[in-house]
C-alpha cells in the first residue's frame, strides 16, 4: 500500500478516489473520519489521504491525479474587461462577450 494524495478536504480525497477506482486501480482511504470531528486538525499527517493498495498502481494513479491538477491550474481566472465597450467577460473568452471584439495577448479587447 503507498499513499498517492493527502489533503486537508475529504471531499477532495473522496474526488479523487472515485477517479483512481474508475481505472480499475483498488484504493484505501485513510483518516477519513478524522475530519468529521468538531475540532479540525491542522496537522498534514491527520489529514485525509487516499493510498492504492498495489505498490504497481502508484504511477498510473498519480498521472490521473496529476492530469486534474494540471487541468486545474489552466482554468479561467478574473474576469477581463473590455478596453472598448467595458463588459466583463470570462478570461477564457477568446472575445468580448458583449461588443465581439478580439482579446489580444494581454486579455483585454
Amino acid at each position: 500500500m503507498k499513499e498517492v494524495f493527502r489533503h486537508h478536504e475529504y471531499i477532495r480525497v473522496s474526488y479523487f478516489r472515485d477517479l483512481v477506482e474508475a481505472a480499475g486501480i483498488p484504493t484505501m482511504l485513510r483518516n477519513e473520519h478524522l475530519v468529521h470531528g468538531v475540532v479540525e486538525i491542522p496537522i498534514p499527517e491527520f489529514y485525509p489521504n487516499l493510498c492504492v493498495m498495489n505498490d504497481d498502481d502508484y504511477q498510473e494513479a498519480w498521472e490521473i491525479i496529476h492530469k486534474v491538477l494540471e487541468e486545474e491550474k489552466a482554468l479561467p481566472g478574473e474576469d477581463v474587461t473590455c478596453s472598448k465597450c467595458g463588459e466583463k467577460s470570462p478570461s477564457n473568452f477568446g472575445e468580448c462577450f458583449a461588443c465581439q471584439s478580439a482579446f489580444n495577448l494581454e486579455k483585454s479587447c
